[in-house]
C-alpha cells in the first residue's frame, strides 16, 4: 500500500508539472499574440553616396605613403567646404523656387519565398517614398524570386503598380532570379535589368499534391468529404479522386495561366507572350534577346553608374520584434547552424 501511495503522489506531482508547463506556455504565446498585434515598424534610410565616399576614402588611404595623405587630407576638406557652400546655394534655390537640384534614386528590396512575406514590407516601403518621388527620380527594386503562391505575388505586383500608375519611373534589378511570381512583380517596371546568369521567365502555373487514398483503404480507414457546389473541392488529399475533378483542376490550372499571360502581355507589349509562356526559364544573356528583360547589368554596376549624378537612398521597413520573435528567431539559427554542421559533417569533404 506504501508504494501505491507513493506512486500515486509522484504522478500527482507529475500531472501538476505537466499542467502548469502548459498554463505557462499558453500565457506566454496569449502574450506574445498580444504584443504581436501591436507590433510596429519604422523606416530606415541609408544614403549611399555617404557609403561608396567612405569606402573610397579608406581605399586612398591604404594604398597612399603618409605624406600624399595629408596633401589628399587638404584636398577633401577643401572640396568639403566647396560641397557645403555648393549645398547651400543649393537649398536657397531650393527654397525659392521650389525644386530641387539632384535627383533621386530609393532603393528597395524584395527576397520572395512561397508566400510573398515580403509584400508587407514592400507596402510600407512604397507608401513612405511615393510622396517624395518628383520629376526625374527614380525608383529601383532588388528582386529576388522563384515565385510562390498566386494570390500572395498578384498583390506584390499591385504594390509596384502603385508606383508606375503615379508616373514615377521604376526599374526592377534581378542578380540571380526572377521566375514565375517574381517574373510577375518584375514585368510591372518600365524597365528590366538582370546579370548574365540570372534566372528569369517560368510564366506558368504548377500545382501538386500527393493523394493517400490507396493506403487509407489498405488499413481499413474511411474518409469522407462533405461539399456544397459541385466543384467546391476537385482534388482532395484523402479521398478518392476522380476524372471529372481532375479536369476542373486542370482548367483551372489552364485559366489561371491566361490570366498570367494576359499581365505580362499587357505590362510588355512587345513580348511574343506564347514564345516565353511555356514555362521555360532562361538566363539573362537569353533573356535580353528575347525581350523579358531590356539590359544585362548588374544591381551593384547600376547604382555606381548613377552616383556622381544621383542622391542614393537606401529605404527599408524593420519591423518591431517582441522578446518572443526574437527568442524564436534565435532559436531558428541555433537549429540551422547544427543542422549545417551535421551536414557538413557527413558530407565529407566538398567545394
Amino acid at each position: 500500500m506504501e508504494y501505491l501511495y507513493e506512486y500515486g503522489l509522484f504522478l500527482a506531482q507529475a500531472l501538476t508539472f505537466v499542467v502548469a508547463a502548459l498554463l505557462l506556455v499558453a500565457g506566454v504565446v496569449a502574450l506574445g499574440q498580444r504584443h504581436k498585434a501591436r507590433a510596429e515598424g519604422h523606416i530606415e534610410i541609408r544614403k549611399v553616396n555617404e557609403k561608396y565616399r567612405d569606402i573610397a576614402d579608406a581605399m586612398r588611404a591604404a594604398m597612399t605613403d603618409p605624406a600624399a595623405q595629408k596633401l589628399a587630407e587638404k584636398a577633401r576638406q577643401k572640396a568639403k567646404k566647396a560641397e557645403a557652400k555648393a549645398a547651400k546655394k543649393r537649398a536657397k534655390k531650393q527654397e525659392s523656387t521650389g525644386g530641387e537640384s539632384r535627383n533621386k534614386l530609393f532603393i528597395l528590396d524584395f527576397e520572395g519565398d512561397i508566400k510573398a512575406s515580403a509584400c508587407d514590407q514592400l507596402r510600407e516601403e512604397i507608401s513612405a517614398v511615393l510622396p517624395h518621388v518628383r520629376e526625374g527620380d527614380e525608383i529601383l527594386l532588388r528582386l529576388e524570386s522563384p515565385g510562390g503562391m498566386v494570390h500572395g505575388y498578384g498583390l506584390a505586383a499591385s504594390q509596384l503598380q502603385r508606383i508606375t500608375a503615379a508616373g514615377a519611373q521604376l526599374t526592377v534589378a534581378v542578380d540571380k532570379v526572377a521566375a514565375s511570381g517574381g517574373y510577375m512583380m518584375a514585368c510591372v517596371a518600365q524597365r528590366i535589368i538582370a546579370a548574365p546568369f540570372a534566372v528569369l521567365g517560368s510564366i506558368g502555373v504548377l500545382a501538386q499534391l500527393p493523394n493517400f487514398h490507396r493506403l487509407l483503404k489498405k488499413h481499413d480507414i474511411d474518409f469522407e468529404l462533405l461539399t456544397a457546389g459541385e466543384y467546391k473541392r476537385t482534388l482532395t488529399l484523402f479521398g478518392e479522386n476522380t476524372d471529372k475533378g481532375r479536369e476542373k483542376f486542370i482548367d483551372d490550372l489552364e485559366r489561371t495561366h491566361s490570366l498570367f499571360k494576359d499581365f505580362v502581355t499587357e505590362n510588355r507589349p512587345g513580348l511574343d507572350i506564347e514564345q516565353v509562356a511555356t514555362g521555360e526559364v532562361w538566363y539573362g544573356r537569353e533573356a535580353v534577346a528575347i525581350g523579358l528583360i531590356d539590359d544585362v547589368q548588374t544591381s551593384d554596376a547600376y547604382v555606381q553608374s548613377l552616383l556622381e549624378d544621383r542622391d542614393v537612398f537606401e529605404v527599408s521597413w524593420v519591423e518591431r520584434k517582441n522578446w518572443q520573435d526574437k527568442l524564436g528567431v534565435a532559436a531558428q539559427g541555433a537549429i540551422e547552424r547544427a543542422l549545417l554542421k551535421l551536414w557538413q559533417h557527413n558530407r565529407g569533404p566538398h567545394v
